[in-house]
C-alpha cells in the first residue's frame, strides 16, 4: 500500500507527495492519472478534504454512507474497474484515473 494511503499518525502530506504516490500507483497499471492537471489537483484536494472530514481519503466524487465497512469500498482508489463507467468509457467515477493508451 502506498504511504499516503496508509494511516500515518496525523501526518499531513503535501500535494507533491500525494501526486508522487498516485503516479507510482499507476506506473504498473492499465490506467494513468488524468492528463488534465487542474482536474487532478481538484480531485486530490477533495480526497484530502474527505480525510479531514471523515478520517480516510475517500473518493472525492462518492458519498459516504456513515457505515464504515461499506465506506471502505470508497477509499481512493476505489474499486472502479468493476464499474460500468470503466468498461464503457475507460475512466474511474471521478476521472482521476483513465485507461492507459497503448503506446505503439
Amino acid at each position: 500500500m502506498l504511504g499516503f494511503l496508509e494511516e500515518s499518525e496525523g501526518k499531513t502530506f503535501t500535494r507533491e507527495e500525494i501526486l508522487q504516490a498516485l503516479t507510482e500507483l499507476t506506473s504498473q497499471q492499465d490506467f494513468v492519472l488524468n492528463p488534465d492537471k487542474e482536474k487532478v489537483e481538484l480531485l486530490m484536494m477533495g480526497m484530502v478534504e474527505n480525510e479531514t472530514n471523515h478520517g480516510l481519503k475517500y473518493c472525492p466524487c462518492r458519498m459516504t454512507t456513515e457505515n464504515f465497512e461499506e465506506d471502505l469500498k470508497l477509499v481512493c482508489p476505489c474499486n472502479f474497474k468493476i464499474q460500468k463507467v470503466w468498461r464503457e468509457q475507460g475512466e474511474c467515477w471521478c476521472t482521476l484515473f483513465v485507461r492507459r493508451k497503448n503506446e505503439s
